[in-house]
């Protein structure tokens, strides 16, 4: 029934959470992540773009967009000896954009306490 399948999808099991955990909050853990998804949101790029709009060095970035391409977050394309990399799904924007909501009323709340 369609009430069983939201309870589902409500509470999920612990191998999804796990495989959730391992995928992508892992691959979301690290701000100079977070930053290179932000980026390639507002248009593909190569490492180069990517080090001189975030000011961070080529290697770095190298090393993170591995981490990225390897959870499916973002995907790249070759053309000739330049690699462009975008993001694979617009929603990861829209997940980060609700969690930096849900920090905002948190700061906002323990503001108002301490005051």
């Amino acid at each position: 029934s369609e009430y069983a399948r939201e309870v589902l999808m409500s509470m999920p099991d612990s191998q999804e959470l796990n495989l959730l955990h391992a995928h992508v909050c892992q691959a979301l853990s690290d701000p100079t992540r977070l930053q290179i998804l932000y980026a390639l949101n507002e248009q593909p790029r190569n490492v180069t773009a990517l080090a001189k709009t975030l000011d961070i060095p080529q290697s770095t970035i190298s090393r993170h967009l591995a981490v990225l391409r390897q959870r499916s977050l973002v995907s790249s394309q070759r053309n000739g000896m330049a690699v462009t990399y975008t993001l694979s799904d617009g929603r990861v924007i829209q997940v980060l954009d609700l969690m930096r909501d849900v920090l905002r009323d948190i700061l906002n709340q323990q503001s108002q306490v301490v005051s």
